[in-house]
């Protein structure tokens, strides 16, 4: 199969979807690999090692798109992307189309097959190919919080781990998923007092175990308003697979806390779990309501693309040796669970009364 990686064109996107070993991997296995031009340049990787590796390097998106049978990228088709897909690609990336409603009606009216790493699905609920993209997003929302609460950047001039004579700060986290526990891990080991709110008690049970400084909670509606008002930093990492994500804290909760707090909205790109977040991008990645700071980008790994990449090719490169078996959605019932858009029809049941 022809296997076209295009360079990525959302603002500050360094990631590439496959690095040069994997590229490596699939033309062993017989399969022609297309890079676009300095496609993996961010992320550290030149146009000879993809040569190196076994790769065509061809010198634009059309010539890219033109010869690909299946696209394999990071972020979802940006507009001048959509002029170049056809109904016989098969899309395979992040897509979020909860969402991307528009963009849903997009692919549909294209007629092609597209399947979401976010959905792909293991039987026991696992999401290979969102989970590290998750790990990376939770451990950056510390660092990036770390840095929006200095006061040069309007915060509330804390450490989050404190020091002698010096209180600790406070992150509340909601979810204790992949992305919120990784949060969990960072803040605790730099000694903040941290709160994690969930459902699920094996997942709270692993928060507790992160350390003395971490207490784990079922979300009832009045700890959590009291929580959230004396955070200096609040993490949204809710996941409902496939599905826009609830909206659990409120404006009226978020003017409540204190000015200079942080508010870090993982869950921004299936439409956000806190009321009063906005989508926003690297070049300008914050606002503040009510003296409250908000950091709502849709692609928080690209600002580590290297990292990124390179966790990313990892879980991917077995899946798109899948996709290119001939009978792939028969044989692999978690790949066919990702399938979000088929020949034109929306068939994620998630997707289908938007």
């Amino acid at each position: 199969m022809r296997i076209g990686v295009p360079k990525e064109i959302k603002i500050l996107e360094g990631r590439i979807a496959l690095i040069p070993d994997a590229v490596a991997d699939l033309v062993q296995h017989g399969h022609e690999v297309f890079i676009e031009h300095d496609a993996g340049v961010l992320s550290g990787y030149s146009d000879e090692n993809f040569r190196q590796a076994g790769a065509q390097i061809v010198p634009d998106a059309k010539a890219l798109y033109d010869v690909g049978e299946m696209i394999v990228k990071v972020k979802e088709p940006q507009p001048s992307e959509l002029e170049l897909l056809r109904s016989d690609h098969i899309l395979f990336s992040y897509l979020h189309l909860a969402a991307e409603v528009e963009l849903m009606k997009s692919l549909q009216q294209i007629g092609l097959t597209a399947v979401a790493f976010e959905t792909v699905q293991l039987p026991d609920g696992q999401l290979p190919l969102l989970a590290p993209m998750s790990d990376v997003a939770g451990r950056v929302s510390i660092q990036v919080g770390t840095h929006l609460l200095h006061s040069p950047q309007g915060g509330r001039g804390i450490l989050l781990g404190g020091l002698p004579a010096a209180e600790r700060g406070r992150v509340v986290i909601l979810g204790a998923g992949v992305a919120g526990g990784n949060a969990a891990l960072y803040a605790a080991n730099i000694g903040a007092e941290v709160v994690v709110f969930d459902r699920n008690r094996t997942k709270l049970e692993r928060m507790r175990a992160l350390g003395h400084n971490v207490t784990a909670l079922y979300p009832y509606a009045h700890s959590l308003v009291e929580h959230v008002k004396h955070a200096d930093l609040l993490i949204g990492a809710i996941l409902l697979t496939g599905e826009r994500a609830p909206k659990i804290v409120t404006a009226d909760m978020v003017r409540s806390m204190k000015k200079g707090s942080v508010i870090i909205d993982i869950s921004v790109d299936q439409g956000g779990c806190v009321e009063t977040t906005r989508p926003t991008n690297y070049e300008h990645p914050t606002f503040e309501w009510e003296g409250v700071i908000h950091f709502g980008v849709t692609n928080m790994p690209g600002a580590v693309p290297r990292s990124s990449s390179q966790a990313l090719s990892a879980s991917l490169i077995r899946y798109v040796l899948r996709l290119t078996e001939f009978n792939w959605q028969d044989q692999h019932p978690d790949l066919a669970a990702g399938i979000n858009v088929k020949q034109g029809r929306i068939v994620h049941p998630a997707l289908q009364n938007l």
